[in-house]
């Protein structure tokens, strides 16, 4: 294989595939990138065996071939080579190792076959459809911040996607959940989506999308199956297998009686938050909030390191009510919000809150109180 490329087209495609490559790894094959010349271009692909990222760079190919190098330390060696250069991949005099040269620069790196590297996105996908990257990049921010770090619960690791009938249209619909705090988020469902399996994209998968969705004027093709879904944005393919388990029946717990109505200016409620919470417990975090008479009071109250408080106005007609949060998650759940003023839905400290935007019901957060 003899292969020439951009330095910078060769780091952006490096940047995006090395990154599904484990550090550390008992296979060795899977700490390596599969790197094929053929054409005018040069393939890169890398897998962790639950994902395989797959990206085309353009390059002068003089003699077509493919190998596999080791994904961190090829990415290291482009990253530090100069802007503009041009770097050369031509394989070893045995099969063994490949050369990459730029400038004065020369590397000899060890290889593993490319008949050794595993293939994932074998299969049929039943389902097909086009989403704009700013709706898939929207559901995707909007929810990756609740779902569940517990092992245990492996298929709460994850974002439920499906679709669904709200009355108004078909929707598109992500949903995650850690059973402390809980994001629901929709956009109007692509043709082709209809039917489509309710399916859990693991988390790992969610924050390698979070950073290939980098223009909103892209358009991501995806495509189901039964057990794994691909996302094409440009010349970028991810493939990833699904969680196999079931995302519980969420509808039951957001709550649709809450009586108690408050509505607040969104920026000044999260800077009290972050005000009154600088006191708190890094275990406990627990802030106290007493609403009644047009104004809230929130408290905080450290044995360790002392107490906090902090009164703002709010819209509020209904009975006084004092409920606990976790001030983190508060935080979390108001910087999704979009819109100047976050809605309140309570019903008694015991109960689920319901948290929205005022003008904005496409996404709506459910957050469980703590005892305070």
């Amino acid at each position: 294989m003899r292969v020439t490329l951009e330095r910078a087209a060769f780091l952006k495609s490096l940047g995006h595939v090395h990154r599904v490559v484990e550090r550390r790894n008992t296979i060795p094959i899977l700490s390596n990138v599969l790197i094929r010349g053929d054409g005018a271009a040069l393939q890169l692909k890398a897998t962790d065996l639950d994902i395989e990222v797959v990206e085309t760079a353009a390059a002068d190919v003089s003699q077509a071939g493919a190998t596999t190098v080791p994904a961190h330390v090829v990415y290291d060696i482009v990253r530090k080579l100069p802007d503009g250069a041009q770097v050369a991949l031509e394989s070893g005099p045995d099969s063994s190792t490949i050369v990459l040269s730029a400038g004065h620069a020369r590397f000899s790196l060890q290889t593993l076959p490319e008949s050794d590297f595993p293939d994932i996105t074998a299969g049929d996908f039943s389902h097909r459809f086009v989403v704009p990257a700013s709706a898939l990049k929207r559901l995707i921010d909007k929810t990756q911040f609740a779902i569940s770090q517990e092992e245990t619960r492996y298929y709460l690791n994850g974002i439920y996607l499906h679709t669904v009938d709200d009355g108004e249209g078909l929707m598109l619909r992500a949903v995650a959940t850690d059973g402390h705090r809980l994001a629901r988020v929709q956009t109007e469902a692509p043709d082709g989506s209809d039917g489509m399996p309710g399916i859990i994209v693991p988390r790992k998968t969610v924050q390698e999308l979070q950073r290939l969705l980098e223009d909103p004027e892209e358009t991501v093709g995806i495509e189901l199956s039964a057990n794994k879904i691909r996302f094409t944005i440009g010349q970028i393919v991810l493939t990833s297998k699904l969680i196999d388990g079931t995302f519980p029946d969420y509808g039951r717990v957001i709550p649709t009686g809450n009586d108690k109505i408050m509505k607040v200016d969104r920026e000044s409620f999260a800077r009290a938050v972050d005000l009154v919470s600088t006191v708190s417990s890094e275990r406990g975090r627990a802030v106290k909030l007493a609403i009644g008479d047009e104004r809230l009071v929130l408290t905080v109250n450290n044995p360790d390191s002392g107490s906090a408080t902090e009164e703002i106005s709010v819209g509020y007609s209904a009975d006084a009510i004092e409920i606990g949060f976790n001030a983190r998650y508060l935080l979390d759940i108001t910087s999704q919000l979009e819109s100047g003023e976050a809605r309140f839905e309570l019903a008694d400290p015991g109960s689920p809150t319901l948290i929205c935007d005022e003008d904005d019901r496409s996404s709506l957060y459910v957050l469980m109180p703590m005892r305070v």
